[in-house]
């Protein structure tokens, strides 16, 4: 009977502790929808991204919302975006009617998340964009607060302050042909694809590029998925370009290298190309990717602050490759929408729209904090981007590296920059 009697109390103990345990466990969840080009590289970066930000905070015991605890369920949604305008509406439609999801992240192109955004907003639903960059989309949010302040940009700045940022980097390697090969006054050829989203970039080029004391040779604007641009070339080598200055998000940023390496053009190629952010990119353009100047938001050798490092070696550990922007999904809902929904102490929109408009918070890419319609800070302190060059078949960051933003201010170095390199074209060219 003893031994009954000891039995029945450690078999009464285990229970108590199996069940204080699972007391433990997260009962509900929060479900998060992830939406983007499933199929391309920028939907599997705001995939990629955002499992890591689930799986991190589900392991440490999920969310904690009022009295009870809550766990991240995703909900992945291909929009298709690139190739139909029905399927991303109808992949928003889904998650926020019949997924009935809680809160959005994702979306790439312009045209698309445009339609998107007021579905997410016709449902009340936050929605942080981690993918397009038309001002329009936070001009929304100021011309009709009511209605679209659910929506915030995650991802990139807005392209107005894409091509701000562009100029600077267009400045700063005009001062190295200056300084190299003295070349008091460079000629630019603007390279654009026709897109939306480079718009104001473009109108603004025309304009600002003269103002910085360089001629323009010409524009040219090939498809954004064009297979060959040996005509385009061509004129620009006619014009004696010394710089392109380049808006790619789509694949003629591969044949565009690709073959400006091939026929050696003497000219430096800076600007925005996403296809060159990638960490194939060397392999895509069969191995000719040499000199590509582009704005990114990480480079393996840059360290904006201490979450940078911890971020990427875990990306590329888990997926083998360097995160796309499109990635910062895991920002996005790591480092903003949960501690917002911890503070809100709801899932409620409009309290949890309330708490992000005021936070401020260090992601891996540096400093976010919003302006009142709810579009990124830009500049020292915040959020600055990378200038990244390929060299030598490595993806290197090589700006900002004393930066100085405006008179008086303080330089702006990250750790880890590379001097910026000029193409052997381009120095043949001078230096005969």
């Amino acid at each position: 009977m003893k031994r009954i009697a000891v039995v029945l109390s450690i078999m009464f103990v285990a229970s108590l502790l199996i069940f204080s345990g699972c007391a433990k466990e997260p009962t509900e969840a929060i479900k998060i929808g992830v939406i983007g080009p499933m199929s391309f590289t920028q939907g599997e970066g705001h995939w990629n991204g955002a499992v890591m930000a689930a799986e991190e905070i589900n392991k440490d015991g999920g969310i904690k919302v009022g009295g009870k605890r809550m766990k991240i369920e995703l909900v992945k949604a291909d929009s298709n975006e690139f190739l139909s305008m029905t399927d991303a509406t109808n992949a928003m439609e889904k998650l926020c009617t019949s997924d009935k999801v809680d809160f959005i992240v994702g979306g790439f192109r312009t045209e698309a998340v445009l339609a998107m955004q007021d579905i997410a907003m016709d449902n009340k639903k936050i929605f942080i964009g981690c993918g397009a960059a038309d001002d329009q989309l936070c001009g929304r949010v100021a011309a009709d607060y009511d209605r679209y302040k659910y929506w915030f940009r995650g991802t990139p700045f807005k392209s107005s302050l894409l091509g701000k940022t562009c100029f600077i980097h267009l400045a700063t390697v005009a001062g190295v042909l200056k300084k190299e090969l003295g070349i008091e006054k460079p000629k630019v050829a603007i390279v654009m694809e026709k897109q939306a989203w480079v718009d104001k970039i473009l109108a603004a080029a025309k304009v600002v590029v003269p103002k910085m004391g360089m001629d323009v040779v010409g524009v040219w604007q090939p498809s954004q998925t064009a297979t060959d641009v040996t005509a385009e070339l061509s004129a620009i080598q006619s014009a004696g370009a010394d710089i392109i200055f380049t808006a790619f998000s789509a694949s003629v940023g591969v044949t565009f290298a690709k073959q400006a390496n091939e026929l050696k053009i003497p000219a430096f190629m800076v600007g925005i190309n996403v296809e060159a952010q990638k960490e194939t990119f060397h392999e895509a353009t069969g191995g000719m990717s040499e000199g590509v100047f582009t704005m990114n938001t990480y480079a393996k050798n840059i360290r904006q602050n201490e979450l940078t490092g911890p971020y990427l070696d875990t990306y590329q550990k888990r997926y083998g490759l360097m995160p796309v922007y499109t990635a910062d999904t895991y920002s996005a809902i790591k480092y903003g929408l949960i501690p917002a929904i911890e503070k809100a102490e709801t899932i409620e929109s409009d309290a949890v729209v309330a708490t992000l408009e005021v936070m401020e918070y260090l992601v891996p890419s540096g400093k976010i904090a919003y302006e009142p319609d709810h579009d990124l800070k830009w500049g020292p302190g915040y959020l600055t981007s990378l200038g990244c060059q390929w060299q030598n078949g490595e993806f290197l960051g090589v700006w900002p590296n004393d930066w100085v933003a405006e008179e008086g201010a303080e330089p702006v170095t990250y750790k880890g920059m590379a001097p910026i390199k000029i193409p052997q074209a381009l120095i043949d060219k001078y230096k005969k």
